[in-house]
């Protein structure tokens, strides 16, 4: 009983660690995005004299809004792309059973392996000969492409748990395929549409390597670009610089804090049955 106690005293304090790694950094942006460029480098872990909120407006309104909304129009139509054509492969490869569906799944899963950096060039080339280069496309389709590998792996493996007699009793009823994937799979998917859609969120909203290479045009640019030019469009303005990236964080945050059950809820089910 003792040894389970001391364990579970060490496991708690363990997770404790790992979240104040995690909340210490993002406590002391919030706290220096409210001071002045002289109270940060006075002293980086005081209280402000007076919080300065006016470093988030300003952050707001010199430029930021441009790549808030840059970011969400490439991100939302990532997502709906990734989310539409994962699931349907997903579904075809777990009902049915054509020749070859095996085979389809492992390249599936081979681009799992296949590195966004090894791409860059061969990407860029066929970018540009078919005139999407510096347009939205020219990220959209190449985050759609790479999430998708993921994506239909852990769909997959929620699609094969949920018991067939549903589509069984759906035939009976006179629901064609597509019928039974919109009225009935999609439905009680929820949690892992939720958990593909976080996960695929977070890497699209933060991804940086394919928006620095394929837009040029500060029209286009996506937050994580943005912000990188935020430093020379502010000069020394570090603490409007913080405010901007506290800015950037919170969809993320808020959209994790609500749905943090149905992404934990998809994520095991996949792991456990699949």
């Amino acid at each position: 009983m003792k040894k389970h106690t001391i364990l579970k005293i060490l496991l708690n304090a363990f997770f404790v660690i790992l979240a104040l790694i995690i909340l210490l950094p993002m406590a002391w942006m919030i706290l220096n995005s409210l001071k002045t460029n002289q109270e940060l480098f006075r002293d980086s872990l005081a209280l402000p004299a007076v919080p300065q909120f006016k470093n988030w407006v300003n952050a707001w309104n010199q430029g930021l809004y441009k790549y808030f909304g840059n970011s969400l129009i490439v991100s939302g139509s990532s997502l709906i792309g990734i989310l539409i054509f994962s699931s349907f492969l997903a579904y075809g490869l777990t009902r049915f059973k054509a020749k070859g569906s095996g085979i389809i799944f492992l390249i599936v899963l081979g681009g799992m392996a296949l590195s966004e950096q090894v791409a860059l060039v061969p990407l860029y080339k066929m970018l540009k000969a078919v005139h999407l280069y510096n347009t939205y496309w020219a990220v959209i389709l190449p985050y759609i492409a790479f999430r998708i590998p993921f994506t239909v792996f852990l769909m997959r493996s929620y699609f094969i748990s949920i018991p067939k007699e549903l589509e069984e009793a759906a035939v009976v009823d006179g629901y064609n395929s597509l019928q039974i994937f919109t009225k009935i799979i999609v439905p009680i998917s929820k949690p892992i549409f939720a958990s593909c859609a976080i996960v695929c969120l977070n890497h699209v909203w933060n991804e940086f390597l394919f928006a620095n290479v394929f837009l040029e045009s500060k029209k286009l640019m996506t937050i994580p670009i943005g912000l990188m030019t935020f430093k020379g469009d502010l000069r020394a303005d570090y603490v409007t610089m913080l405010a901007g990236i506290i800015i950037a964080s919170l969809p993320m945050i808020i959209l994790f804090l609500c749905m943090s059950k149905q992404f934990v809820r998809g994520l095991t089910a996949g792991a456990v049955k699949g």
